[in-house]
């Protein structure tokens, strides 16, 4: 058996277990979420209340700013936990670094590292250049209220990424999953 298809073996065993990338994914998402909305929550309730509703031309009503900010999570888990899956990035994450800093880092504190920086790439893409232009092309004009490039939103992100890929590392299955990967295996 080749050292490729050896990889990809142990990649997909490791991460199809009793629960899976998927329901790991939904589940990350959706803590991870929960505990950005709690901060956001804690800054400015009415970013929950009014202003997600809001974006989407909704009247503040209750709950729907964080059902909606839930379901954000767990579409964005979703997206999470299929892009650490692939071959390419979970290869990636796998490698043997040749410092010792990361070299002592298993695979599931590599998940969580993972899970901080897809937290930072979703506050650099979706608050910072995609909700201005939806809120201008809708109309909805919700972002105006918005802290789109505030500490809060970029600490809000960030603490979404790290429980998310707390959480994963915790639901996926990784045993038999190791970090002895070379660069070019």
């Amino acid at each position: 058996m080749s050292a490729e298809s050896n990889t990809n073996t142990i990649a997909t065993a490791g991460l199809s277990g009793s629960i899976g990338w998927l329901v790991g994914g939904a589940l990350g998402g959706a803590v991870g979420a929960a505990a950005f909305g709690l901060l956001l929550w804690l800054f400015d309730p009415g970013i929950l209340e009014g202003t997600i509703p809001a974006i989407y031309g909704l009247e503040a009503a209750g709950l729907v700013g964080w059902l909606i900010h839930l379901a954000h999570g767990v579409v964005l888990g979703l997206a999470f936990g299929l892009l650490v899956t692939r071959d390419r990035v979970f290869g990636v994450l796998r490698t043997n670094a040749e410092t010792e800093a990361l070299s002592g880092a298993g695979i599931a504190l590599r998940l969580v590292g993972a899970g901080f920086v897809f937290g930072l790439t979703v506050w650099a893409i979706l608050p910072v250049l995609v909700l201005p232009v939806w809120t201008g092309a809708t109309g909805t004009g919700g972002a105006g209220e918005f802290p789109i490039v505030g500490i809060e939103s970029l600490l809000g992100h960030l603490v979404f990424g790290t429980v998310l890929g707390l959480v994963f590392a915790a639901a996926v299955d990784l045993r038999g999953v190791s970090t002895d990967r070379r660069l070019g295996d």
